[in-house]
């Protein structure tokens, strides 16, 4: 008989294949030098010292003609102006400060419950309803809610609205400032977004007077955008700074619950009182080349922003019953999940081919020219992203849009680590979230200089907004964030269903 193969799949193991792979890829230019550089070292040991200096001597005594030096030195000269005067400015992340609620407006489980049946205690469906999505949010029993909405009924005046954004906007300011040492002069860009509450005057010009801002600051409020926004505001602030040479801007994300407390029949609308907790973040960014070293935390790299329109239905009606067995249990819609899908792709399809490294590109473009070629039943290539980031802040609006990301991103438990923690410990603070999400990640001691960081918003319309920071320095655990008293005690474990 001839001699079996050997089983080559228990043999080899495929990882170091692919590793090998993405390492020969990758560095293939690298790998292209050494050749060159030993025939280059050959060639010099074959001349010998005694021709190379025959050479040396004699391009000293070679007259060079001025008209060329003059030249070649314009020429320079001008590339050089030219590569520095269209050369984008640095926006770095100096620092950021997160929210976090007192103790007084902590809202476990029992509370809620409590609350919501005395609030709809002539709607009792509406009741159990907002009971089983508590009981699979993915929230702990330490989130908090504003105090007007303590109060039964609820008091959702525009005067509670007013106390609410002043509480949360001013002491995240007030954080930063004394984070960062910044003084209220030293602003010149100030950026607000809030979604749903838009009050007149606004909260910017809220911002501008309690602090007594310059009258000069160039002062932006952004509203009805959704939990995204804090992207788009990052975004923004990212073109003010290109235009404005040696300037600070400061962008401040929260989500106002008071005014938005849902009390009727509606169950899409009464959704939100069980996810959205309060919170709220404000971040310094700066072009000032004097924090490159010295106090910036992270480099912007990259802003992409997708929209993918759907109907009312598609992004309202998140979630939607069903019936298996004569058991009812809560799924994400899956409408929804589908335009958040094409927003997520979209998003991917920019981003992809800034960030990925060449390996995971080539695998790419060749799955897709086999899909339209070959066969187009073959399975897509998923890129590998954790080849580009280190880290992965994916909004925590709600435990199924964590499950779904962490599915078609391929990532690991510790990859959505920071993301599922802060939806247990601070709930879905809307544009806010992602801040806590990093702030997680520094407070567990595990940004080092260079990481990759990766933050994805999702939003309504839909709308899928991400940023990419580059670590400029090893960042020690603060002790000051939100998480410093109780970081020592996650990840924790949540369950699938907390029995209420």
């Amino acid at each position: 008989m001839p001699p079996i193969l050997p089983d080559f799949s228990s043999t080899v193991r495929l990882k170091y294949v692919k590793l090998g792979y993405q390492t020969l890829v990758n560095h293939f230019f690298y790998l292209l030098l050494i050749p060159l550089l030993l025939a280059f070292t050959v060639e010099i040991l074959r001349t010998g010292p005694q021709e190379l200096l025959n050479l040396y001597y004699a391009s000293l005594h070679r007259r060079l003609d001025l008209a060329v030096v003059l030249s070649s030195s314009f020429l320079i000269t001008s590339v050089a102006t030219v590569y520095f005067m269209s050369k984008p400015r640095t926006v770095y992340l100096v620092d950021y400060a997160c929210y976090k609620p007192p103790v007084t407006c902590r809202v476990p489980f029992s509370t809620f419950m409590e609350h919501s049946r005395l609030i709809l205690k002539d709607n009792p469906k509406s009741v159990e309803f907002q009971m089983r999505i508590l009981e699979r949010s993915g929230l702990g029993e330490e989130t908090c809610l504003p105090p007007a909405i303590h109060y039964i009924p609820p008091k959702p005046t525009m005067e509670s609205a007013r106390g609410e954004a002043e509480l949360v906007i001013f002491s995240a300011v007030d954080s930063l400032f004394e984070r960062t040492g910044l003084k209220p002069r030293d602003i010149d860009i100030l950026i607000v977004n809030c979604s749903l509450f838009s009050p007149t005057p606004s909260l910017s010009a809220m911002v501008v007077n309690k602090y007594k801002l310059r009258s000069n600051v160039k002062s932006f409020n952004l509203s009805g955008m959704g939990c995204s926004a804090g992207m788009i505001s990052i975004d923004l602030a990212r073109d003010l700074l290109q235009v404005h040479p040696n300037s600070n801007a400061v962008v401040v994300s929260t989500e106002i619950i008071t005014p938005n407390y849902y009390q009727g029949k509606e169950r899409a609308m009464l959704l939100p009182n069980c996810l959205f907790r309060m919170g709220g973040a404000a971040i310094l960014l700066s072009n000032r080349r004097s924090h490159r070293r010295s106090r910036a935390k992270y480099r912007l790299v990259h802003v992409v922003r997708t929209h993918k329109g759907g109907d009312d239905k598609a992004y309202r009606c998140v979630y939607e019953e069903e019936d298996r067995e004569g058991k009812v249990g809560i799924n994400l819609s899956k409408d929804l999940m589908a335009i958040a899908g094409e927003a997520l792709k979209s998003n991917i399809t920019t981003i992809g081919p800034l960030v990925l490294p060449a390996s995971e590109q080539l695998l790419f473009l060749m799955t897709l020219i086999g899909r339209k070629i070959f066969n187009p039943k073959w399975k897509p290539y998923i890129p590998d992203f954790k080849q580009a980031f280190e880290h992965f802040c994916i909004h925590a609006g709600g435990r199924a849009v964590i499950d779904e990301l962490q599915k078609n991103l391929q990532l690991s438990a510790e990859h959505v680590e920071a993301s599922r923690m802060t939806l247990h410990r601070f709930g879905n603070t809307s544009s806010s979230s992602l801040w806590y999400e990093l702030s997680y990640i520094e407070a567990k001691g595990r940004m080092r200089r260079g990481d990759r960081v990766w933050q994805i918003a999702f939003g309504s319309g839909f709308k899928c907004n991400s940023a990419v920071w580059k670590c400029n320095r090893t960042i020690k655990s603060p002790t000051d964030c939100p998480w410093a008293d109780c970081i020592d005690r996650y990840p924790v474990h949540i369950p699938e269903v907390v029995k209420l």
